[in-house]
């Protein structure tokens, strides 16, 4: 079992005191907005043993298990994190496998450059994630049914959205969606940037259900993101609640400490809030057109006090423990790798004591005990 010393990304949409406060550091002024515990080459945990993706790379099979690895191959299937939104993180959406596929071996063939701003597939991975709450969490999550984005726009009294209203009554639902972030997306860039301000001014002074977009707006004035995030739902999840952000779902987070679990993957098509490459074109190709709830997640019961959070893929599982004082020890040894994230009280594992934002990885196979007061989460691989 081995303690991970991990990299904290200092992204600009970061918070400067979510993460600190948890790993009971001094803020250093600067925004921390993920800490990342894996194999990630761009940033692996580092060990007694050297960096996580050094050991693995050592001996595939010892740390990952042979299942895993006949199923997913000689890397870590997921990367874990902890992501603290202080400001908006751009509005997205993540491929298929089939599409990540596709398109990482068109880009290949035609040369793309791997760094290029324009590169939409760093790899040939899909990248389902799973988020689940620490402190209450804002976030967009899937389509608002259109009819009822078609009263929102139109309670806001402003006259440029009006084609957007009356295009969202339109039938079907699914074309009438395509339609208006196409129309979005595809807007002159003058007119879209009165549009957003008058929009975000009607947010602002409207409040209520419009205040999550006034917040948008102020982060990124003008973008017509601002106008693609309004077609979302706007999830609040209270501590322990997730939501699981499938293939072409369009999603964004706002504000809040989480715990992320994700497939390996650094593929993202950006919809808008960025100054970064919008790929209309293959963002409307991969983008999922259907509306519904967003479908906030609550653990389920597992045996031994487990509680897993039920998702329908395989390249991770995410569960937590929830140890009260003087519970008896539990025995969380697996034949799939393992990484212990403890986030609250303090929690044995093994020979290590970890207090909140600490963590381990844990071999394949390797006994791994645990014990104490607090909450602990687990990630591993289903096989």
């Amino acid at each position: 079992m081995d303690r991970l010393d991990n990299t904290i990304r200092p992204y600009a949409w970061g918070s400067p005191t979510a993460i600190p406060a948890l790993l009971g550091t001094e803020p250093t002024g600067e925004p921390q907005a993920e800490m990342w515990m894996g194999a990630h080459p761009g940033a692996p945990s580092r060990t007694g043993r050297g960096t996580l993706a050094d050991v693995i790379d050592a001996d595939p099979e010892r740390e990952l298990g042979p299942a895993s690895v006949a199923r997913f191959g000689p890397r870590l299937p997921f990367l874990l994190k902890l992501l603290a939104a202080g400001a908006p993180l751009s509005l997205q959406v993540h491929p298929d496998l089939a599409q990540a596929r596709a398109g990482h071996e068109d880009e290949e063939r035609r040369g793309v450059p791997l760094d290029a701003p324009h590169r939409n597939y760093k790899d040939a991975n899909h990248k389902p994630e799973l988020i689940c709450a620490l402190t209450e969490f804002d976030g967009l999550c899937g389509f608002r049914p259109p009819a009822e984005t078609a009263d929102l726009l139109d309670g806001l009294g402003v006259a440029s959205l009006k084609p957007y209203v009356d295009l969202l009554r339109a039938h079907p639902e699914d074309a009438a969606l395509r339609e208006v972030l196409t129309a979005i997306l595809t807007a002159d860039p003058e007119e879209m940037s009165r549009t957003v301000a008058e929009t975000a001014a009607a947010c602002d002074r409207l409040g209520g259900p419009y205040a999550p977009y006034a917040g948008i707006a102020h982060h990124y004035p003008g973008d017509p993101g601002v106008l693609a995030a309004l077609l979302l739902n706007h999830v609040r999840l209270q501590p322990g609640e997730a939501l699981y952000l499938g293939a072409g779902i369009p999603h964004a987070y706002l504000d809040g400490l989480g715990v992320e679990i994700m497939a390996n993957s650094d593929n993202v098509l950006r919809c808008g809030l960025t100054p970064k490459h919008v790929d209309v074109p293959e963002l409307l190709r991969i983008v999922r057109f259907e509306a519904g709830d967003p479908g906030v997640l609550r653990p389920e019961a597992a045996p031994d006090g487990e509680e897993v959070y039920a998702t329908p893929i395989d390249e991770f599982r995410l569960s937590r423990y929830v140890l009260p004082e003087g519970a008896a020890a539990h025995d969380l040894t697996l034949p799939t790798p393992q990484i212990l994230l403890c986030t609250a009280g303090t929690v044995r594992a093994g020979d290590h004591e970890l207090s909140p934002g600490r963590s381990v990885f844990v071999p394949a196979g390797e006994k791994a005990e645990v014990s104490g007061t607090g909450t602990l989460f687990r990630a591993t691989v289903r096989v």
